[in-house]
């Protein structure tokens, strides 16, 4: 993500709710129950930084991991689940169709494809996207890693993993 195509954010909270709305999709993915979370935040707070603006959502999906309601468990999948799945085709933010098209230029390691893994992970953590940072990494270097993950079996920390690697997604140009 280029922050010349962000405003300044110090205008945030001047900005009418579809264009804060529209910044959380250029540096998260699309996604109404971020939008529904976040947006306010984004009125109410004036942020030094893009990096501190980053730093409150996480600590706004930290606090949804933390929490015991089932319902904020549920509004927190909703939201990491945003993410594309490793491998897809179709993405639409800027940053994952970069990461997607640097992954699908490999092939698969011996053993699982991408897609099997994606399967398995989906089934060992219901309403869990693998998330891991991809850029300049070697697709068996991150097979390796959703294998590992698929075998510790701890969603709190699958939930932690993903809010982590979300919210220290750096902004090219930087």
């Amino acid at each position: 993500m280029d922050q010349a195509q962000l405003p300044a954010v110090t205008t945030i909270p001047h900005l009418s709710t579809d264009e804060r709305a529209a910044i959380l999709d250029r540096l998260f993915e699309p996604c109404v129950p971020l939008h529904t979370l976040s947006v306010g935040l984004l009125r109410e707070k004036t942020f030094d930084s893009y990096d501190d603006l980053i730093s409150s959502i996480a600590l706004q999906l930290t606090d949804l991991a933390g929490s015991s309601s089932k319902s904020d468990q549920a509004w927190l999948e909703s939201i990491l689940a945003a993410h594309p799945r490793l491998g897809q085709s179709k993405v639409e933010s800027t940053q994952s169709q970069a990461e997607q098209a640097q992954l699908n230029s490999q092939d698969d390691p011996p053993g699982q494809s991408l897609s099997d893994l994606n399967d398995l992970y989906e089934q060992t953590f219901p309403g869990l996207r693998y998330v891991v940072f991809v850029n300049g990494r070697e697709r068996a270097t991150i097979t390796e890693d959703m294998k590992s993950r698929i075998e510790r079996r701890d969603p709190a920390a699958e939930r932690k993993a993903a809010i982590k690697v979300r919210s220290v997604m750096p902004l090219s140009g930087k």
